[in-house]
């Protein structure tokens, strides 16, 4: 018997509804509905919760090869749960150009190394840096606020978007003779690109 009939039957043998289950374990409805249904499998801590509930194990609850399959997208889901807090860590991070000298201002034939917030000067590169800087921030906090969303789109994309945006960031301050607010930033966009792979 699979897991989604041994769960199915357990559960109307305690004469539990789906909704019932689903709070006794802490998840959604539609989880339930997706483990019964074969869709899908329990995290490792929800499948303790089931056999605790139901008072069995968890070799009864699954055969060898359910058991590796959860176990690998456990492991999956640990290493995305990494990499998002890297990626949001690291543009979080980016916020210390705000304060940190890296940026050069030229005045009265010297060049002195200033903080973004301290940048005089052409008023368009103060907005674009500030517009560029502040967007890795906000992606940073979405990505980790949105560590544990599973939609689709949001895990095709929220890793991209960062590496996009970094990359804007180094060419940007490339272009406009910023090499050590380039510098920074490449070292976080090549740690990224590491952590990708």
């Amino acid at each position: 018997m699979e897991f989604n009939e041994k769960l199915q039957e357990l559960r109307k043998q305690k004469g539990f509804t789906q909704e019932e289950l689903a709070e006794m374990l802490y998840v959604s409805r539609t989880a339930i509905s997706k483990w019964e249904s074969g869709r899908g499998y329990p995290s490792i801590d929800s499948l303790k919760r089931i056999s605790k509930l139901f008072s069995v194990t968890v070799d009864e609850l699954l055969s060898g090869e359910e058991m590796l399959s959860i176990a690998e997208e456990d492991n999956k889901q640990k290493e995305n749960h990494f990499k998002d807090l890297v990626f949001g860590l690291l543009d979080l991070c980016v916020s210390m150009l705000l304060f940190l000298p890296l940026f050069a201002q030229r005045t009265q034939g010297t060049i002195n190394e200033v903080s973004l917030l301290s940048l005089n000067g052409a008023l368009y590169l103060k907005i674009g840096y500030c517009v560029i800087v502040a967007l890795i921030i906000v992606w940073g906090i979405l990505t980790l606020a949105l560590q544990n969303c599973n939609k689709a789109f949001w895990m095709l994309v929220k890793s991209k978007i960062s590496l996009i945006l970094n990359a804007v960031g180094v060419l940007v301050f490339i272009i406009s003779l910023q090499p050590y607010a380039a510098i920074f930033l490449f070292v976080f966009l090549i740690i990224k690109i590491l952590i990708k792979k």
